[in-house]
């Protein structure tokens, strides 16, 4: 009764004979990990530890952090933001560190900004540096091209204790048993 024509199909002619056409293979999928976003990635907003929070210990992200309470601890991020309400007691380190709040503790990160409601007591060390007038800064500013390498840095004119030779003995003194 109902027939389906190849007439308007290209290649089809009408009153030749219709040849097998191989089944169309499916479309490939893809695994999760081929996908690609056409879109770029959306930054995620940072996290926030609002003011009437405490927090003892170390955080660490990759991501950005804004710091309003306090934090008793070391933290490492990508970009960090101490609020004016914050106190942080320990070493932060992070490509970019904006400091408007309080630090007691070394600051280290490739830009570091202490604006004029920073409170630091602590050595900084950093690739660029910016302090806004009226800042208040305890410490000592050294320039490293990679700040964010190293852990404890030795101060200018101290050696590693690796390095360190065991102080000669008094002129004079022996061990028992030893002749001259």
């Amino acid at each position: 009764m109902f027939s389906k024509s190849r007439i308007n199909e290209p290649g089809a002619k009408p009153g030749e004979p219709e040849r097998p056409r191989a089944p169309e293979a499916p479309a490939p999928r893809h695994a999760p990990s081929d996908y690609v976003p056409s879109a770029p990635k959306v930054k995620a907003a940072p996290s926030l530890l609002s003011s009437d929070l405490t927090i003892v210990g170390n955080i660490k992200t990759s991501g950005d952090i804004q710091v309003e309470g306090t934090v008793e601890g070391d933290i490492r991020a990508h970009l960090l933001t101490v609020g004016e309400s914050a106190t942080i007691r320990g070493e932060i380190v992070a490509d970019d560190i904006v400091v408007n709040g309080r630090v007691i503790g070394r600051v280290r990160g490739l830009k570091v900004r202490l604006t004029s409601t920073a409170r630091v007591e602590g050595d900084i060390i950093h690739k660029t540096i910016a302090i806004e007038s009226g800042a208040h800064f305890e410490g000592s500013v050294q320039r490293q091209e990679d700040p964010l390498a190293g852990g404890k840095t030795p101060l200018p004119g101290q050696m590693p204790q690796a390095a360190v030779a065991p102080p000669p003995p008094p002129l004079g003194a022996t061990k028992a048993g030893e002749d001259f």
